[in-house]
This record gives C-alpha cells, structure tokens and sequence, in this order.
C-alpha cells in the first residue's frame, strides 16, 4: 500500500499529524498520547494514574473502569475483613464438619485413622462423606441391599489410613466397592507391627 492509500485510509488530518520533522511517520510516538488520567473513584478519592503501561485504544476504558471501582487503600481496607470473616467462617465449618464425622464414626463403629496431625482430621471427614455419599447413591436411590451394605461397611473399616480417604474425595460413589478392593496392604493395619 503507498503512502497515498494509507494518507486516504486515515484521512488527511490524522497522516499529516504522524509526520516527524525527518519526514517519517512515527505512529507509536508515546509523547503524543494521554498517559496520565485523572480518576474521581467512588468512594471520593482523587488519584492521577499513569496509564502508559495499557494499549493506547484502552487506556480510556479502563480509566472509565478505574472510576467505578473504589480506590485501592478503601478497597484493601474493605476487603480486610472479609478475609478475617471468611477464614473464621471456614473455621467453624471444618470444626462442626469434624464433630460430626466424629458422632458418625463411632456411631458405626469405624476405627481411627492413622497419618498426621494434619491428615487425620481430614481423612476422617472425607470418609465421612464418602461413605455417606456412598450409602445414598447405592442403597437409598439405588439397588443395593442393607446386606450387601454391611460387606461396603466392613471392608471400609479395613482402610484406616487417612491418606486413602482424602485420596478418594472426589471419587464417585458407584465406585466405592472397587475401590475398597483396590485398596494395598499399605492402606490396611497389620496385626504385626514389624511388617
């Protein structure tokens, strides 16, 4: 394309405009554009941000966007607590989740979990779920007798290690029973402890 044709396509003002004094075009000059905006953000703070490290053709957008958000110390300090308030929520989640998965265990008689401080607690609740989910899908909503149940039951109380049931979390209910089968001696206590 000449130059003629790229003066038509743009217009004549705009070309005429990007002539350096050499003569070239220069249509990435940065001096010639606005990189500083000036920003009236909701909560009432002013603040004049330096734009230049966004696409020209969206430094206007985002300075509209940046105007309609709340400035960056009100929103720190609104979301501060946020933060405290969900990491309490969390925790008294997981503690009523615990207490419960704790009644459930020794409701049906299943043995402690061996693994880490950490674990331990989690794999509990985890088979609590698990085993709940399990009970639902395949006898509650499905075809599988009480019976048949009660083998599931007695096989799972086999596996005590933590690290088995946090593993299995997200695994389908259906698959409880192949699952438990699968299950290695590792996952299994053994009367000797030096095996």
């Amino acid at each position: 394309m000449t130059d003629g044709a790229r003066k038509g396509l743009r217009g004549p003002g705009i070309a005429s405009a990007l002539v350096t004094q050499t003569g070239r075009r220069n249509w990435d000059d940065p001096s010639r554009l606005k990189t500083i905006w000036p920003i009236d953000h909701t909560c009432g703070h002013h603040a004049d941000r330096d734009l230049s490290d966004r696409p020209a053709d969206r430094r206007a957008g985002f300075a509209e966007w940046l105007a309609r958000q709340e400035c960056t110390d009100c929103w720190r300090a609104s979301n501060e607590g946020d933060e405290q308030d969900k990491t309490a929520w969390l925790k008294a989640k997981r503690a009523e989740e615990q207490t419960a998965s704790e009644a459930w265990s020794e409701q049906y008689r299943m043995p402690p979990l061996e693994g880490t401080e950490r674990a331990v607690p989690w794999g509990v609740r985890c088979r609590h779920q698990i085993l709940t989910n399990a009970y639902t899908a395949l006898v509650t909503e499905g075809t599988t007798s009480e019976a048949d149940w009660a083998e599931i039951e007695e096989n799972a109380r086999t596996v005590t290690r933590a690290g088995w049931w946090i593993d299995q979390r997200s695994s389908e209910p259906e698959d409880l029973t192949e699952l438990l089968r699968a299950a290695t001696g590792a996952d299994r206590p053994t009367e000797n402890p030096f095996f």
